[in-house]
């Protein structure tokens, strides 16, 4: 919870002064298909002001630009790789896994286009978030 709100919070506060969308914390459902329904509620999530008109109560029903997993201590990698893999088939633009055990940070914008990011780096999504930067560092500090 506490690396999922040291993303969130800096990537909440850039959203609301540039005034580009919103975050959603944790426990925010996606449905991402019906019949059978999947839904996914990702750590951290952002969409772009462009598709809130979109947005309704209940299970939103549109895919985030951004999709954040934090992997916790009793996830199994399989099952975090089986999100990303929903995540990008449903259209999520970024997945970004953070993995405090290992403090790294994975961007996926394809199953084949994966950028690890490690404490020396910063994460940067100029496609969704112009100006926006991350210092991995600051996540695990």
């Amino acid at each position: 919870g506490l690396t999922a709100m040291a993303f969130g919070w800096r990537l909440a506060q850039f959203v609301e002064v540039h005034k580009l969308g919103r975050v959603y914390a944790a426990e925010t459902g996606f449905k991402l298909a019906v019949n059978p329904d999947t839904v996914r509620a990702p750590d951290v999530a952002f969409i772009r002001k462009e598709k809130l008109a979109e947005v309704q109560k209940g299970y939103l029903q549109i895919v985030p630009d951004l999709a954040v997993e934090v992997v916790s201590p009793s996830d199994v990698y399989t099952e975090v790789e089986d999100k990303v893999e929903d995540w990008l088939e449903f259209g999520v633009t970024v997945v970004v896994v953070v993995n405090p055990r290992q403090r790294t940070v994975k961007v996926h914008r394809s199953l084949t286009d994966v950028k690890v990011l490690t404490e020396k780096d910063a994460l940067e999504l100029p496609d969704i978030l112009l100006g926006w930067q991350l210092p991995i560092a600051d996540i695990f500090a």
